[in-house]
């Protein structure tokens, strides 16, 4: 694996309804993760924080709230669409810039919308990876199946080219859905079940991982994953359970344990197949002392190749 990582945040919140994650990046570099991936021997750059605007910014019609006859004219939802698409092309930029340079691209979220555009860089930058998608939930909505209009809940949907308008080509297909895994999955809307079938995305839910082990079932998500080029981990923090990880946008309980989380990085570094990563989800307000940062930044230590001895 190359030694060069490039950080990337992304402060954005438009994705669900539940304020803070915006703080996620600023909380999770002050949780120390360029010390802690420097210890490693990685040459470390920061390239800072994509600009993202505030929901309460201005009164454009892009952050204003929609209402329910507004939203019966509309063809399905997804609020806030248009800055998070914005956004998300900026970001892919960033990206497809440090795929090109060869590098490990670490991107620090921020609600997991921004997910689209990590996977659109990843593709503009000349690479189609297997993707191991670490979540409470699917995101396997599209505006038309969602019960919310929430735009993190979208974000793999329109990666694997389900999701079309209002999202961009641009955006759309980077990833392979017969490529990706679901793993931690407890929370799932009825319609996104048939999304994530359709897409051919394999799903490991937590009574998967119940009967398997963590290990068997990281066995099998590492297996399908690693057919695309190189993996990409895609972590929600709310894949942990909350009593690990209590600052995250929408907690679930019955998450993985501290070990299981831990086990699945290890796993995954032992693999050699890690290419890139991001974090998503954490949320300061909600957190407790900054550990749920804290838990981000070892799990990033140890997917990257951290080991007890």
């Amino acid at each position: 694996m190359n030694r060069t990582v490039e950080i990337v945040g992304v402060p954005m919140d438009l994705g669900g309804n539940r304020r803070g994650v915006d703080m996620g990046p600023s909380a999770i570099r002050y949780a120390g993760l360029r010390d802690r991936l420097a210890s490693l021997g990685y040459s470390v750059r920061d390239r800072g924080n994509v600009r993202v605007a505030d929901r309460d910014e201005g009164a454009t019609k892009n952050f204003r709230q929609v209402d329910k006859t507004e939203l019966a004219k509309m063809d399905g939802r997804a609020h806030h669409v248009d800055e998070i698409i914005r956004v998300a092309m900026d970001l892919a930029k960033v990206v497809a810039d440090i795929e090109r340079a060869g590098n490990i691209s670490i991107v620090l979220g921020g609600d997991h919308s921004m997910a689209m555009g990590t996977l659109a860089g990843i593709a503009h930058g000349g690479r189609r990876p297997g993707v191991i998608w670490m979540d409470a939930h699917g995101d396997s909505n599209t505006p038309k199946t969602s019960p919310s209009g929430n735009v993190h809940g979208m974000p793999f949907a329109v990666a694997f080219g389900l999701a079309a308008d209002p999202f961009p080509k641009e955006l759309r297909g980077s990833v392979d859905g017969h490529n990706g895994v679901l793993v931690a999955l407890r929370s799932v809307d009825q319609a996104e079940k048939e999304n994530i079938k359709a897409a051919g995305v394999t799903p490991i839910t937590m009574a998967d991982i119940d009967r398997l082990g963590m290990s068997g079932a990281m066995e099998k998500a590492i297996a399908v994953a690693s057919k695309g080029d190189g993996i990409h981990l895609s972590l929600d923090m709310d894949a942990i359970d909350p009593d690990e990880a209590p600052g995250v946008g929408t907690p679930v309980r019955g998450g993985l344990t501290y070990r299981e989380a831990q086990l699945a990085m290890e796993m995954l570094a032992a693999s050699g197949k890690l290419r890139s990563l991001e974090i998503a989800e954490v949320n300061p307000i909600l957190d407790q002392g900054n550990r749920t940062a804290a838990l981000a930044v070892e799990l990033v230590a140890s997917a990257l190749g951290q080991t007890i001895l």
